[in-house]
């Protein structure tokens, strides 16, 4: 497989265009201090997004409806006790890819 210096070019730009608004934050906050308020805020964002991510993967539109795509909430349920059982993200991560695996194995 040949690469085309193009397409190179542009893989590159958008691993750049990717990267810079995910490192600028954090260089330009390392050295401040954030008001109590802040940071108090700032640590409710990834379960926010996190949680918007889950129920936007088994809530489905079904016409004007809304439906559950039940085979992602099989996977859900034993990976959220495993989360709140172990509290550790690696063991959750591994658990939940070991669900949806199976389920879309063997259904």
């Amino acid at each position: 497989m040949s690469i085309n210096l193009s397409i190179f070019l542009i893989i590159l730009g958008c691993a750049i265009v990717t990267f810079i608004p995910r490192v600028i934050p954090f260089i330009f906050v390392r050295n401040i201090d954030l008001p109590d308020v802040v940071s108090k805020w700032l640590s409710f964002i990834p379960i926010c997004i996190f949680t918007g991510l889950i129920i936007s993967s088994f809530i489905i539109e079904d016409g004007p409806f809304l439906s559950i795509n039940w085979s992602i909430l099989f996977a859900i349920i034993p990976t959220l006790i495993i989360a709140l059982w172990t509290k550790s993200l690696s063991v959750t991560v591994l658990v939940g890819i070991i669900c949806m695996a199976s389920i879309r194995y063997f259904f």
